[in-house]
């Protein structure tokens, strides 16, 4: 069996915004039983996420991603160049 996966520690100075931006988006991905977890920010601006629960299997977790997350982010970290999902 293999070890838990422990993740590494985010060392971007951007972070601490993001992950604010994902906490105030985090209430209406749980309303409808999905969630999502800041994982990675590259040094060229790229946030990667993991999308969970509901949205993680649902079809509409790319338009969830594009048009809620990734929006509200670039909104309020505009040094933010695009959000994918892993």
């Amino acid at each position: 069996m293999d070890a838990p996966q422990i993740p590494k520690p985010l060392t971007s100075p951007l972070a601490p915004r993001v992950q604010e931006v994902i906490e105030s988006i985090r209430p209406a991905l749980q309303m409808d039983g999905g969630d999502c977890d800041l994982v990675d920010i590259s040094p060229d601006g790229v946030v990667t996420v993991h999308m969970k629960g509901a949205c993680g299997g649902c079809p509409s977790s790319s338009m969830t991603l594009t048009m809620g997350i990734e929006k509200r982010i670039k909104a309020k970290v505009p040094e933010i160049q695009r959000v994918v999902a892993v």
